[in-house]
């Protein structure tokens, strides 16, 4: 959660100046709490639950049941299932894959979550068949500038293409939710593929471009031992890196 005295000080900073401070996240609702117990979870992601901090994650990003969820190359759909259990029958989560995913992906045939689904598009023509309450993005963001990802040129010019088609994906009032390795000061988004990291204000910029308007931070993540100069997979960093996260609206 934030840190107290940094907190207060932000707190009091952003109520002079209209923005977020950084959040100090509440309790986890009674929804998240019956997802992260879950029998139906692997043992082996409640096992990551406290390091990832899931909990805290989950509830900044304001998920609920009934929602309507998009989770951003969910890989082996940690957050997914979590995810499919808070929204309850009611809701569906999408696991967006982009258009190198697979139709048979198992987390669209797993009994124990028939909430999910698998959505194949390129990330520029992102738009699911109804609306969406929240998108989530777990350590995807930098990958989005590099051409492999789907945009045809790569760089902010088709990531802004991809922004503007999650904006639109979205009810309004909708959340999009980013979280991401830091990246030093002035690196921009140039460690993308070396060190697989981006500067925090490279997305704010981005974001703030494609129509979105900040609504949240959280340092729940933070670690100020990373030095922020490893990639992201060193084994002496792994798992442990600085990571920021922001929670963005569509305007109503």
């Amino acid at each position: 959660m934030a840190r107290p005295i940094l907190s207060l000080m932000l707190a009091l900073a952003a109520g002079a100046a209209g923005i977020p401070a950084a959040t100090a996240l509440a309790a986890p609702s009674p929804a998240i709490t019956a997802a992260l117990a879950s029998p139906d979870r692997p043992a082996a992601d409640k096992a990551r639950d406290e390091a990832r901090k899931a909990a805290e994650v989950v509830e900044f990003a304001q998920i609920k049941p009934g929602d309507k969820v998009a989770d951003l190359f969910p890989g082996a759909g940690y957050f997914t299932r979590i995810f499919a259990k808070v929204v309850g029958p009611s809701g569906v989560v999408y696991g967006a894959t982009g258009a190198n995913g697979k139709e048979n992906d198992p987390l669209a045939t797993n009994p124990a979550f028939p909430n999910i689904k698998v959505n194949i598009q390129k990330w520029d023509e992102f738009g699911p068949p109804q609306k969406l309450d929240v998108v989530f993005n777990s350590q995807f963001y930098h990958d989005l500038f590099n051409p492999q990802f789907d945009p045809p040129t790569g760089g902010p010019e088709a990531l802004a293409k991809v922004n503007k088609a999650i904006f639109n994906s979205l009810k309004p009032g909708g959340l999009y939710v980013i979280i991401d390795h830091a990246g030093r000061p002035g690196t921009g988004y140039t460690e993308m593929n070396t060190l697989h990291r981006i500067e925090e204000s490279v997305v704010k910029d981005e974001l703030k471009q494609a129509g979105f308007v900040l609504d949240g931070e959280s340092d729940a993540l933070h670690n100020p031992a990373d030095p922020r100069d490893k990639n992201v997979f060193d084994p002496s960093i792994r798992g442990k890196t600085d990571q920021f996260m922001l929670r963005f609206r569509k305007p109503k």
